[in-house]
């Protein structure tokens, strides 16, 4: 290929006939402006996930007055109280923000999630959990993204252009996990869809114009073309996982399709959401569509609402005047704690699918959070945060830990190192450590 074509795909030939990938906008395309499941006998996954709920807590209602594993769960955590010892409940810890601006709901979340207190949705590194899904995340979806409270929201990001959307309806979230494509590992059969066999022999007969290409372009085309056809070779290994039979699941039920609910934030409408998601989401783990999920259960400046009402769990936390009897917000309060059952409610769904000798919940990690500690303030110092189950023996819970106002990225490079990352250290400026939790590591 003695020129590059701006065409804007490369061809090949499968079968005598011409088929063509198409190739990102490069600067050469531009003018001098620039512009193992038990079953198969396979190791059993490990999978992880966040859990994210919006204007944080009320602190005497959720924080145990003990740490360490001696401690009662307050009211607000009673709830909670049937996974006492498989949680790590964390206090105390900041987003540290070195003169950065405190952007209301944001700058607390991302910098919880990607060691960097920033002022806005540019985020300047993946979050975590993108991180982690390129390490574990070799199956169908590279991580599902849901957010019940009916908000296309995800605080997931590979960089500040690239967040991934979440699913805001059950029947969406259905269809795409066990809609067309998805293949049942306990059919009696397994059928390739032909369309991915074509798929796959079109990638695979670009090849060689691929790499002859890169010998063609400049440094900056180069490195943008190794991004794009990184993304091919992810697909193309996508589609060798559907042309091969899943390994059979035990216990695996084809979940039917949930009826089509209100999409809003009128909290029981919310929590029905949540309740019908969390329960695919937990099937689409079980039988391997991903290994890494994110929920937005509200988001972080909450548009929550009771029945009835038109005033926000966001717009409370700011106009509703503390009780005098009881020292804190009572709608607030009310919001607080039906995130909890939330939470708990979710844990359910996890911890109801057998695998292995115990449950989808052991060999699951989730991270579960808020944005901001006191919402009225949205103080980013004490931001309340949750690790659930135990990842497959990799982690310990049923203790309290207090942080000392250290920084929140204590806890994002000790799960990290959990889920198998070569990661020493983590974040940037006063939330760069190397400090992991160690009674979190087992």
């Amino acid at each position: 290929m003695s020129k590059i074509s701006r065409r804007g795909f490369l061809r090949g030939t499968l079968q005598g006939a011409a088929v063509g990938v198409g190739l990102p906008l490069l600067n050469c395309f531009l003018d001098d402006s620039g512009k193992a499941f038990a079953a198969s006998g396979r190791r059993i996954p490990v999978r992880f996930g966040t859990w994210v709920w919006g204007c944080g807590f009320i602190p005497e209602l959720w924080i145990p007055t003990a740490t360490g594993t001696e401690f009662e769960l307050p009211a607000h955590l009673a709830p909670l109280e049937p996974y006492r010892d498989r949680l790590a409940l964390f206090s105390g810890f900041d987003v540290k923000l070195d003169g950065v601006p405190n952007k209301p709901h944001i700058t607390g979340c991302l910098g919880l999630r990607t060691g960097i207190p920033v002022p806005d949705l540019k985020v300047k590194a993946p979050t975590l959990d993108v991180l982690i899904s390129d390490q574990i995340g070799d199956t169908r979806f590279r991580s599902i993204e849901v957010c019940s409270a009916g908000i296309q929201r995800s605080y997931s990001y590979r960089d500040a252009g690239s967040p991934n959307p979440s699913e805001i309806s059950p029947l969406a979230l259905y269809s795409r996990i066990f809609g067309e494509g998805f293949q049942d590992p306990n059919a009696a059969q397994f059928t390739p869809d032909p369309r991915y066999m074509v798929h796959k022999s079109v990638l695979s007969a670009t090849q060689e114009e691929r790499r002859a290409l890169m010998g063609e372009v400049g440094a900056e085309d180069r490195q943008r073309l190794d991004e794009y056809f990184t993304s091919i070779r992810e697909l193309e290994q996508k589609l060798a996982l559907q042309l091969e039979p899943p390994a059979p699941v035990e216990h695996f039920e084809m979940p039917g399709a949930p009826p089509e609910t209100p999409v809003d934030s009128e909290m029981e409408n919310v929590m029905e959401n949540h309740r019908l998601m969390a329960g695919l989401l937990a099937r689409a783990l079980q039988c391997n569509q991903t290994r890494v999920f994110n929920v937005l259960f509200s988001d972080t400046a909450s548009n929550l609402r009771r029945p009835g009402s038109s005033s926000t769990h966001h717009t409370l936390t700011h106009e509703e005047p503390v009780d005098p009897e009881l020292g804190h917000q009572r709608e607030v309060a009310w919001f607080a704690e039906k995130s909890m059952i939330a939470w708990r409610e979710f844990l359910d769904a996890l911890s109801a699918i057998p695998e292995g000798d115990g449950t989808l919940l052991d060999n699951c990690l989730v991270l579960a959070h808020s944005d901001c500690s006191i919402a009225k303030a949205h103080a980013v110092e004490g931001i309340p945060v949750m690790v659930a189950g135990n990842a497959g023996g990799r982690v310990r819970t049923g203790f309290h830990m207090a942080g000392k106002a250290d920084p929140i990225s204590r806890i994002g490079l000790t799960v990290q190192q959990a889920m198998g990352l070569q990661v020493d250290r983590w974040g940037v400026l006063s939330m760069e450590t190397n400090r992991v939790i160690p009674e979190l590591l087992a």
